[in-house]
């Protein structure tokens, strides 16, 4: 392999006949870090990644590899390996001649042969044996396995990853995007991976960037990104939340009242810690799985405790195996918990939770 690079974009961005991609987007990727960018079609993290490789050039700031910087270098002299979503192999060569295509302008890395450094590969990618295969005879998994291979032949000092497994049926996606981690891990490349899968980012990275409109919304590790999220779009977007908006009513000590879902509805107030400006609006979000269904006795023993209360009815449950997502109906606006009951409940029902499992989107 190369030397572990670190990548750092400054500033970027790109526009497409007049319409931005990317504005202003800075980010430092660190070295033999697994690094993912996430976000909705459009939002620009494809194009952030092709920056990266040199296909595309931006109109403002700069991309470095290793310290260098490599705007006006084409994508052969960066030294990066790209996989992407369509595997792009090539169905007249061999699986062999497809991995060894890599070092067609380049000695291998370990000076080692070509031959050496495929055989390498394969096992690595745990496809040995079979080199003289037809790629259009492979599997989806087994293809992408090759593409990764031949991405890696080089021994490039960073990996790109465009959504590679998009294509894939969602149990092989998970199955390899765990070999995917693990022969990072073992590598040590830094690597930076594309999806619109929230759950695929939260799973395998180090740290992620959540993408939105061309811009930055929220960088952090996958517990901070999900647990804290930044921004209401951060809040919607990764997993299942609940929001409310709210104005502060009292900074000491520190309370929010809840906007109701309807005009009739009683004004509701809770403790959120770090609020303050009287008169202020927040958004709150709080977790489906940080959402308690009590009973009576427990009602009152979450209270004491300090927990928040909410009265609300059971409108839908859906059974999800490990759990049921229990939509419940509360002054006129829905909430959602998610928790483990060997029975549905129904009816009415008492929502509880934590003060600590409140997050705060909006900065004081």
């Amino acid at each position: 392999m190369g030397t572990v690079s670190s990548v750092t974009l400054r500033d970027i961005s790109v526009a497409f006949d007049g319409v931005p991609a990317l504005a202003d987007v800075s980010l430092s990727i660190e070295e033999g870090e697994f690094f993912t960018l996430v976000g909705p079609s459009g939002c620009g993290k494809t194009t952030t990644l092709r920056t990266v490789a040199g296909f595309e050039s931006p109109d403002t700031g700069s991309v470095s590899i290793g310290g260098e910087n490599v705007v006006g270098l084409p994508p052969e002299d960066r030294n990066v390996g790209i996989v992407f979503q369509n595997y792009a192999l090539f169905p007249h060569m061999s699986v062999r001649e497809n991995v060894a295509y890599g070092l067609r302008y380049r000695d291998p890395p370990g000076e080692v042969s070509t031959e050496q450094r495929v055989a390498e590969l394969l096992d690595l990618v745990d496809m040995a044996g079979m080199g003289d295969r037809d790629p259009e005879g492979l599997s989806g998994g087994q293809q992408q396995r090759i593409a990764l291979a031949r991405a890696l032949a080089p021994g490039p000092d960073v990996l790109l990853l465009d959504e590679p497994l998009s294509a894939l049926d969602a149990r092989l996606r998970e199955r390899l995007r765990v070999v995917i981690r693990d022969l990072q891990q073992d590598l040590g490349i830094t690597t930076i991976y594309v999806t619109h899968d929230q759950a695929e980012a939260l799973a395998i990275s180090d740290r992620v960037a959540v993408i939105a409109d061309g811009r930055v919304e929220q960088v952090g590790p996958p517990e901070a990104i999900y647990r804290e999220p930044a921004t209401h779009f951060v809040a919607e977007f990764v997993g299942d939340n609940n929001l409310f908006g709210g104005v502060v009513v009292s900074a000491d000590p520190p309370r929010v009242g809840l906007d109701p879902g309807s005009d009739d509805a009683p004004g509701t107030t809770i403790p959120v810690d770090g609020v303050s400006g009287v008169g202020r609006e927040v958004t709150l979000s709080i977790r489906p799985e940080s959402v308690s269904i009590v009973g009576d006795a427990e009602r009152q023993s979450a209270g004491a405790a300090g927990s928040i209360t909410l009265q609300a009815t059971v409108s839908t449950v859906e059974f999800m195996g490990d759990a049921y997502r229990v939509h419940c109906e509360w002054q006129g606006r829905e909430l959602l918990a998610k928790i483990d009951a060997d029975e549905p409940p129904s009816g009415a029902v008492t929502l509880s939770f934590d003060r600590e499992d409140v997050t705060l989107l909006e900065e004081p």
